[in-house]
């Protein structure tokens, strides 16, 4: 049995939950999100919680039983608190700005300037520069409602440039990210 689909998820008073046959649609004061439930699972809501049971014992419905909680419990805390990721840019010379379009310019190293437009339902936002152990550190946060699409933006945006190996100093990463140096080409 999952443990963690038999846990309860707690519904907040402001959030309203709209349960179809398949499908399952929270609102609150953040957003809204929709989803589809799979088959194999129920979602019952009662006393202002809401639990999830699988139809049966078979693999694959037990493999969805936790899986299918943790969205919905994602869900729940999306739009309620929302979600958020923490990038840095680190490198000299590198900048990160938003421009009147709302999206992210970024000065990375290349010979243009990258230019990131984000989904709808996601808001980036820059910081001002911060001077960590002697390096230019830009934050970049990245916020929104739905966990999978923040977390999609955060690894898009840090797939631009990714922090070098053998430089570390350089390149975009996310918030506490420890990048290990690699050793150079030993010289004969």
């Amino acid at each position: 049995m999952s443990r963690i689909g038999q846990m309860p998820i707690e519904v907040p008073a402001n959030v309203k939950i709209n349960l179809d046959e398949s499908r399952i649609s929270v609102e609150g004061p953040k957003g809204k999100l929709d989803w589809t439930i799979p088959d194999g699972s129920k979602v019952k809501k009662e006393d202002g919680r809401l639990e999830v049971e699988r139809l049966s014992n078979q693999k694959m419905h037990k493999s969805l039983h936790g899986l299918t909680r943790s969205l919905i419990a994602n869900m729940v805390k999306g739009v309620t608190d929302g979600f958020e990721k923490k990038l840095r840019v680190v490198g000299t010379g590198y900048r990160a700005e938003i421009n009147n379009q709302k999206s992210l310019v970024l000065n990375v190293g290349y010979s243009h300037p990258v230019t990131y437009a984000p989904p709808d339902g996601i808001t980036i936002r820059v910081d001002g520069t911060e001077n960590v152990d002697g390096q230019l550190h830009t934050p970049i946060i990245v916020s929104g409602v739905d966990k999978q699409l923040v977390g999609q933006v955060a690894a898009s945006i840090r797939q631009i440039k990714k922090p070098d190996v053998y430089q570390p100093c350089k390149g975009i990463r996310y918030e506490g990210e420890r990048v290990r140096m690699k050793e150079g080409k030993a010289k004969a």
